[in-house]
């Protein structure tokens, strides 16, 4: 029964923190570190209670360290944020090895339609009341850059059903 719980407890865990950092990118263009760190410990103590074998954590950690080192290049190159590329390898950490090329697929596509959206939007005229809003202003910006964690977390969310953290509930 433990398995199931953590397992649930998991699931909830990681949806809700992958949302949070989304939110939290299209509102401050940030992605925490504390967030990071707690998704990333959250799961070392959830997956073997959720019935995760070792061989299976290991590899995800692999996997997940180097999407760390693939995504920090694109940052070092300024192409993503620090954050982005360490929300990347948490989420691929978290949905496992047999998920990380489809998940960095997915996270392309979306950030490009995200990209092109924004791209779109900075040449409409904005609206007085838009620009005191805050984030619609920023957004507006030109040379603003683009809040990628809402494409991470998409791509996440999409392919969470498919991890093996519902094979131990189903």
């Amino acid at each position: 029964m433990i398995s199931m719980s953590a397992a649930w407890i998991a699931l909830l865990l990681f949806a809700g923190g992958i949302i949070y950092a989304a939110l939290n990118d299209v509102m401050t263009m940030t992605i925490g570190n504390r967030l990071v760190l707690v998704l990333a410990g959250a799961y070392l103590i959830l997956a073997p209670a959720a019935g995760i074998g070792p061989d299976a954590i290991l590899s995800s950690v692999a996997v997940a360290a180097a999407v760390l080192v693939s995504t920090f290049v694109l940052f070092a190159f300024g192409w993503i944020g620090g954050g982005d590329a360490k929300l990347a390898a948490v989420a691929v950490l978290w949905l496992g090895p047999d998920l990380a090329l489809p998940y960095v697929l997915y996270a392309s596509v979306f950030g490009a339609f995200l990209t092109l959206a924004l791209l779109q939007y900075r040449r409409m005229p904005l609206p007085v009341f838009l620009r005191d809003l805050g984030w619609p202003g920023r957004a507006h910006a030109t040379g603003a850059g683009v809040p990628y964690g809402v494409a991470l977390a998409l791509a996440a969310l999409l392919l969470l059903p498919q991890s093996h953290w519902l094979v131990t509930i189903i």
